[in-house]
């Protein structure tokens, strides 16, 4: 039975046992990770016997004066339905028809599936990048992927007489504040404020013991010259956030971030680095220079007329 359930009914020691028990669900259903990002959210649950859930689809929701509109939170890269060996209920289309019933508009990005998406009536899809990398090999086979210039980066920072080296970071503000310093906030699309809610990310991340907060500092002025978080899960690493000054791209200082990455998770049997992006084709470069592979995902798009207008003859 499938029944579209508010966050106050939802019972989440249910909702942890369903994801875990779903081979490759994204780490951003989990619900430490949608409390940090959403707040509050509902989702379309299937309910099993004895009340435990079968199968989800998380729906995070906000009210506006023409009625609910399912939305992608912030840091949260993609959602998407989890399902379950017991589920008897695996079209997507069954748990969008519940949507389509209580929300006037819906966007939510899915995560990868290797079957193509048929979107139901009403819906539109559209489609999204990212990057993976398989570290299933052991270091040295996945630096031999790399291309020639990142080798040759390599290389030349470890000849130098102070190398940069990448070491543990301690403080998520000064990386935001790097990140808004040298990346345009009309780039982004995001004000200040708004990365509050990766302040929030940040901390359940550390809470649950799957936080990464890497950089890079100029050997001689302490200056940060790049930085990065990273964050752990049962499927891989995923490359949340990253900045860089102009001193420190000019000097390969991401390039060493995502090296070093690399080489602690190298030799990992079916995990992935998943680097979060990539649409843009420059940025889909940086991450194909690594070896990664370009790995599309669906958005999902659903915009009903207001209740008030459906009355009108056309």
């Amino acid at each position: 039975m499938l029944r579209l359930l508010p966050f106050s009914d939802l019972d989440l020691a249910h909702w942890a046992a369903c994801v875990a028990a779903s081979p490759g669900a994204p780490p951003y259903v989990q619900a430490w990770w949608l409390a940090a990002t959403a707040g509050r959210w509902a989702a379309v649950v299937e309910l099993g016997p004895g009340g435990d859930y079968r199968s989800l689809l998380p729906l995070p929701l906000k009210w506006r004066p023409w009625g609910w509109v399912g939305y992608q939170p912030l840091f949260t890269q993609q959602l998407g339905l989890v399902l379950t060996a017991q589920s008897q209920h695996r079209d997507l289309a069954e748990y969008l028809a519940l949507v389509a019933k209580s929300c006037r508009r819906f966007y939510q990005q899915l995560a990868p599936s290797a079957v193509p998406l048929v979107p139901p009536p009403g819906f539109t899809a559209s489609e999204r990048l990212t990057y993976h990398l398989d570290l299933g090999l052991a270091y040295d086979g996945l630096h031999a992927g790399y291309s020639a210039d990142n080798r040759r980066r390599l290389r030349k920072n470890a000849a130098q007489a102070q190398p940069l080296q990448v070491s543990e970071g301690g403080d998520l503000g000064e990386l935001i504040r790097l990140f808004l310093t040298y990346k345009a906030a009309q780039h982004t699309g995001l004000r200040p404020r708004q990365y509050a809610r990766l302040h929030r990310l940040y901390a359940a991340a550390q809470a649950q013991g799957v936080a990464e907060l890497r950089q890079v500092r100029h050997p001689a002025t302490g200056d940060l010259l790049a930085g990065a978080l990273f964050v752990r899960h049962a499927g891989g690493l995923v490359y949340l956030f990253a900045a860089a000054s102009a001193v420190g791209r000019s000097a390969g200082a991401p390039l060493l971030l995502v090296d070093d990455a690399v080489r602690r998770y190298a030799g990992r049997a079916g995990q992935v680095f998943d680097f979060e992006g990539g649409s843009l084709p420059g940025i889909g470069r940086f991450f194909a220079n690594f070896g990664a592979r370009p790995v599309p995902y669906p958005t999902l798009t659903l915009t009903q007329p207001p209740w008030f207008l459906q009355w009108m003859r056309p």
